[in-house]
């Protein structure tokens, strides 16, 4: 049996009493439903049970490992990736003989601006069609995305629905402007759109992956986008990205989602 907010102390006892010596787990919803689990603690104290949770972490010698480990993954990425990446070079090339990355202002931690670089997928005038078509798609900037954007090339398709388009951001993550996992990186007139709670997104770098990624990547809706990454920010751990960069690997394998 689940309870869940909104019952009183006497009430809530006299539920467990009444379910005792049966066949029942009592379990409780939490308010702070945002908070994981390594983040929360119970002590003792003068004969009650208190819940205890730690404020999340965005310095110090955490942060310095969440660092080491970004390190090490995109710099043995970019090697075992090399031979892929002048294949995909070469394709784009053929196909319409333009630039094989594209690089473009995003906002990062704390607000600062740094370049992302991925393999280009959209046609070369694709920049500047941009402000028609989020107009002509209800106006709103934040996570905007089409199902099926015009500006995509036929070999962009295909990078994109396997995230290979996303690869060559290891080398952004060994320059430092953005890590392995953690919130998904968005341009200026996104950010212009966060609201007060938005900003928190900002006080970790940007992700290739994170549980945006795993959690439904473009099928997710605005809300559901910005709300994965927020719990991201308030309760991140080395531990935890290792286990998305686990799950990443299944998404991409399993391209549902992609475009």
């Amino acid at each position: 049996m689940i309870a869940a907010e909104g019952l009183a102390h006497k009430q809530s006892k006299d539920l467990a009493w009444s379910l005792e010596n049966r066949p029942i787990e009592f379990m409780f919803v939490p308010r702070l439903v945002d908070i994981a689990g390594p983040r929360v603690s119970f002590r003792s104290v003068e004969g009650l049970s208190l819940m205890r949770v730690d404020l999340p972490q965005f310095t110090g010698g955490k942060l310095a490992v969440k660092r080491a480990f970004d390190i090490a993954v995109s710099t043995v990425a970019l090697v075992f990736l090399a031979p892929l990446f002048m294949v995909v070079a070469v394709l784009i090339k053929l196909d319409d003989g333009g630039p094989v990355f594209f690089k473009q202002k995003r906002v990062g931690r704390f607000g600062q601006p740094f370049t992302i670089h991925k393999f280009r997928t959209m046609c070369l005038d694709a920049e500047s069609k941009i402000d028609a078509l989020i107009e002509a798609n209800g106006g709103a900037a934040l996570l905007f995305k089409l199902e099926d954007d015009p500006r995509i090339t036929k070999i962009g398709k295909v990078l994109r629905k396997y995230s290979i388009d996303e690869l060559p951001q290891f080398w952004t993550v060994l320059r430092g402007g953005m890590s392995v996992v953690g919130p998904r990186p968005q341009v200026e007139r996104e950010v212009a759109e966060y609201s007060d709670v938005h900003h928190r997104r900002l006080l970790i770098k940007p992700g290739i992956t994170g549980l945006w990624q795993v959690g439904g990547r473009s099928e997710l809706s605005m809300a559901a986008a910005i709300q994965l990454d927020l719990r991201y920010v308030e309760n991140w751990s080395v531990l935890g990205d290792i286990n998305i960069v686990a799950k990443t690997v299944g998404v991409v394998l399993r391209p549902d989602g992609a475009y």
